[in-house]
């Protein structure tokens, strides 16, 4: 019981702590600098921060379409919105293990489908992250070194994991656990691993991460802050890659802290940098929030209870992945 209290609690006051530290030495000055914001920037930013989830819910849905799964497209975005509004709350993103249930309950799909679709998301967000970053560093005066290597180890990750997926085909084994490992990943390399699905899942991708930076420049425009667009795109590279390490919920606090060091290094200032991070974050994290409800009632109550299988300790450890 305590183990699980700690594994919640323990996080919660890591990014408490964190937000402290940056919040209230400088309280004061953000409080003026928001009497001065431009509102139409704001709306521009939401409204940006919805065609993102909407981008999601349709590679996610193609995704799915490549393990003979055929959402909607509504269904494809409720999946994601729930499993990510329980991922602000739930450490080591185990929120994301609501999708596989989700996706049992309506299609009867196999655990390891469901995990397998949440793989291939995960892999194409990282790899396109780290690319974007790779593009951005040479536009980046004062980039600072120790990240290069969050830039070059998912690139050199991901380069060997589609060099696994070559080989995984004509290895066989016994092991229950191994077999079900390899099944994964045939199913990894049948939805990514052809040059249609690495050319569309590849693009829309790219498209997905310039619009998520484009609601930090939105953010950037309504404080009237200096913007430097590369710099704006090596901070949303940083503070995703950061987030991507499961140290708090949701990443609150060490994503904050990610972006608004990168955004000082690149010109702006110390404020205003602060800021930028903070809203940048609050507004993805209110949409998601606000399309994870939204799910829940468009779709039943029968979420809840699937939510609620997801941790229960008898299905975790009862029930075979593989089933």
């Amino acid at each position: 019981m305590w183990r699980r209290i700690s594994a919640i609690v323990i996080p919660t006051i890591i990014a408490i702590a964190i937000i402290g530290y940056m919040l209230v030495p400088i309280w004061a000055d953000l409080v003026e600098a928001l009497a001065h914001v431009v509102p139409i920037y704001l709306g521009a930013a939401i409204a940006v921060c919805v065609l993102a989830w909407a981008l999601r819910g349709w590679r996610y849905r193609l995704i799915l379409n490549g393990l003979g799964v055929r959402p909607t497209l509504g269904f494809a975005m409720a999946c994601i919105f729930v499993s990510q509004t329980a991922n602000l709350v739930i450490p080591a993103r185990l929120g994301d293990l609501v999708r596989v249930f989700l996706l049992k309950h309506q299609f009867e799909t196999t655990y390891s489908q469901g995990l397998s679709s949440i793989l291939v998301e995960r892999i194409f967000d990282i790899l396109t992250v780290a690319l974007l970053g790779l593009v951005s560093v040479p536009f980046f005066l004062n980039f600072p070194p120790e990240y290069y290597s969050m830039i070059m180890i998912p690139l050199v990750g991901g380069a060997l994991f589609f060099l696994v997926l070559l080989l995984v085909g004509r290895v066989r084994s016994e092991n229950r656990v191994i077999a079900l490992i390899l099944q994964m990943l045939e199913e990894i390399r049948t939805v990514s691993l052809s040059v249609r699905s690495l050319i569309v899942l590849g693009g829309v991708s790219v498209f997905i991460w310039i619009v998520d930076v484009t609601v930090c420049i939105f953010v950037v425009l309504m404080l009237q802050a200096p913007l430097d667009i590369p710099t704006v795109v090596l901070a949303i590279v940083i503070g995703n890659l950061v987030k991507a390490v499961p140290i708090t919920p949701g990443g609150l606090g060490t994503y904050e802290f990610t972006l608004q060091t990168i955004l000082e290094r690149g010109g702006m200032p110390h404020v205003a940098a602060t800021l930028v991070a903070f809203i940048d974050h609050l507004i993805k994290n209110l949409v998601t929030v606000l399309g994870g409800v939204v799910s829940v009632y468009l779709f039943g109550d029968w979420m809840f209870v699937v939510i609620k299988r997801v941790f229960d300790k008898k299905v975790i450890r009862g029930e075979s992945v593989g089933d």
